[in-house]
């Protein structure tokens, strides 16, 4: 049978009120008065009811985190940076996933709002350029704070954390140059996404400044899904003058290209050349030498953390903070040219 504050009330022979003060540490209580209903919720054995608590005091220690894909290592970094400030600071973490459908995270941020949360970190999914009123009054009417990481929301001015992925793009796609590629394909990502979008312009950039035509048939536009770029990698590997080399834009998309790349029994980096965006820690484990761009991601997550508790300690709360970490690119032998002129 459960405890309650009456039982405790009837026990220490105080009011209700005393014994919520006393939990709340609000309000004035005597001390002996104090120690004796400290006494009873020890030898009872009471856990107050953190929902009440909240109720009492009209918030949570509790944060908000949304991302668009748990299952990606990426935002598993990204967590892992956000929880490690998280815990140092005493908040709590209620951590959404929406499966990158707009549908799940409009309703993420309404059940967050009812569970009175303190502020919200989120790698939206919501496309940057896409004009959503439901979506923007959202979250302009939820009167907390909110910071961004990864993903930008178009048409707002909060707090964020991104990475610079144009030039992240461009390094990649310059190393395949410097070998000597010419025919160099793109797999994209999801490209209603500012992340996606920067990728690609990157990836133009390069070819540009180098007098390499940007040719069509080179780009594959993905979605940020293994499958998909399974697919897509397939049907690359069937083309007649496929491309020496291909620039992968996330770590989903390469170990579906990966995939593909073997089964075909095709060999990297003597058969075809690979630069990927973001790095994929199991093919370290496992002895691929893959080269790839390293996006910041676990520092990601501290400093969006260390933004929103800043915020909420009222340290730069009316000034707009928006972080650009510069990527850093790793190579290890896949970006070379090894195929033999036919």
């Amino acid at each position: 049978m459960a405890i309650t504050i009456s039982d405790i009330a009837q026990k220490a022979g105080v009011s209700l009120a005393t014994v919520s003060r006393v939990l709340n540490d609000s309000g004035y209580v005597k001390e002996e008065t104090r120690i004796r209903v400290q006494k009873v919720i020890k030898d009872l054995n009471y856990t107050p009811s953190a929902i009440a608590r909240s109720l009492s005091k009209n918030k949570t220690n509790t944060i908000g985190v949304i991302v668009p894909d748990i299952v990606n290592p990426f935002f598993g970094e990204v967590i892992k940076g956000i929880t490690e400030v998280a815990e140092k600071s005493g908040l709590n973490i209620i951590l959404c996933n929406t499966d990158e459908s707009k549908e799940k995270e409009l309703r993420a941020l309404k059940i967050l709002t009812e569970q009175r949360i303190q502020g919200i970190i989120i790698a939206p999914t919501s496309a940057e350029d896409e004009f959503n009123s439901e979506y923007l009054k959202t979250l302009e009417n939820m009167g907390i704070p909110i910071v961004l990481v990864d993903g930008n929301v178009k048409y707002t001015t909060f707090n964020g954390v991104f990475v610079d992925n144009i030039k992240g793009a461009y390094e990649a796609t310059e190393a395949l140059i410097k070998e000597g590629h010419r025919k160099i394909g793109v797999i994209t990502g999801r490209m209603n996404s500012k992340p996606a979008k920067d990728r690609y312009l990157g990836y133009q950039k390069a070819l540009l400044m180098n007098n390499i035509p940007l040719e069509d048939r080179y780009t594959f536009y993905g979605d940020y899904k293994e499958e998909t770029a399974y697919k897509i990698t397939k049907n690359i590997m069937k083309m007649k003058d496929r491309p020496t080399a291909l620039f992968v834009c996330s770590n989903m998309t390469t170990l579906g290209s990966l995939k593909a790349i073997y089964e075909e029994k095709i060999n990297i980096p003597e058969d075809i050349s690979l630069v990927a965006f973001d790095k994929v820690e199991i093919l370290n484990i496992l002895g691929f030498n893959i080269s790839y761009v390293n996006g910041p991601s676990v520092e990601m997550g501290k400093l969006g953390m260390q933004m929103l508790v800043d915020i909420l300690n009222n340290k730069n709360k009316n000034e707009i903070r928006r972080i650009t970490l510069l990527p850093n690119l790793v190579l290890k032998g896949s970006e070379k040219y090894k195929i033999k002129q036919k």
